[in-house]
């Protein structure tokens, strides 16, 4: 099983997919990678050899921001514009949409499911 980048990539995949796996590498930049490094993205990630997979992880380590690093990265502009109190910064930490979508009905993956109006029993009877 190939160990990229502190991920074990999926066995039985083509290497072009199982790179993926890979947070911060996507279909264009797993493409990139397998160029530079002249593997055949249809090559089965069980198949490759341990020099073809050392060439994709110095090629990973030296150019691109993955995992760890760009998650920390991540998080320290979403923390930055909190700090600022930007507008972007105040929707974050309302835990509200952040790029102008609706609220008023959709939403839910950001705001958690909806909450009930509690009604109370006796304040609304007339005497």
């Amino acid at each position: 099983m190939a160990r990229i980048a502190g991920v074990d990539l999926p066995k039985r995949k083509r290497i072009e997919v199982g790179l993926t796996y890979i947070y911060g590498i996507g279909r264009t930049t797993s493409r990139k990678i397998l160029a530079e490094a002249n593997i055949d993205p249809e090559t089965k990630t069980d198949d490759l050899s341990e020099s073809e997979i050392n060439s994709i992880r110095k090629l990973i380590d030296t150019r691109y921001k993955v995992e760890g690093e760009l998650r920390t990265e991540v998080s320290m502009n979403i923390k930055r514009l909190m700090d600022l109190g930007a507008y972007r910064g105040l929707r974050h930490r309302k835990s509200l949409p952040v790029r102008g979508q609706r609220t008023s009905t959709n939403a839910r993956t950001r705001k958690g499911p909806r909450r009930s109006a509690v009604k109370k029993k006796g304040a609304a009877r007339k005497k």
